[in-house]
C-alpha cells in the first residue's frame, strides 16, 4: 500500500513540475479578452489571460509559466 501511495505522489509531482516549469505555476483560471484598440491606435488581438489576483507570479507571461492557449512559456520577471 505504501508503494502505491509513493508512486501516486511521484506521478503527481512530475505533472506539477511540468506545469510549473520554474516553480511558479500558472493560474489555472483564465478568461478570454476581446480584441480592442488602445488610445494610441495600437490594435490588441483577442487573447486569453489569467484571472486577476494579487500576484504576477502565476500569470501566463511570467517567466516559467506555461500558456496552454498559445503553447508558449512566459518570459517576464514579476514586479510583485
Amino acid at each position: 500500500m505504501r508503494i502505491v501511495i509513493a508512486v501516486a505522489l511521484f506521478a503527481a509531482t512530475i505533472g506539477t513540475a511540468q506545469a510549473q516549469y520554474y516553480g511558479y505555476g500558472s493560474n489555472s483560471r483564465s478568461n478570454s479578452v476581446s480584441g480592442y484598440t488602445t488610445n494610441n491606435g495600437t490594435y490588441v488581438a483577442p487573447h486569453y489571460r489569467t484571472n486577476p489576483n494579487s500576484t504576477q507570479y502565476d500569470n501566463y507571461s511570467t517567466s516559467g509559466n506555461y500558456n496552454p492557449h498559445n503553447n508558449s512559456y512566459g518570459t517576464r520577471i514579476p514586479r510583485y
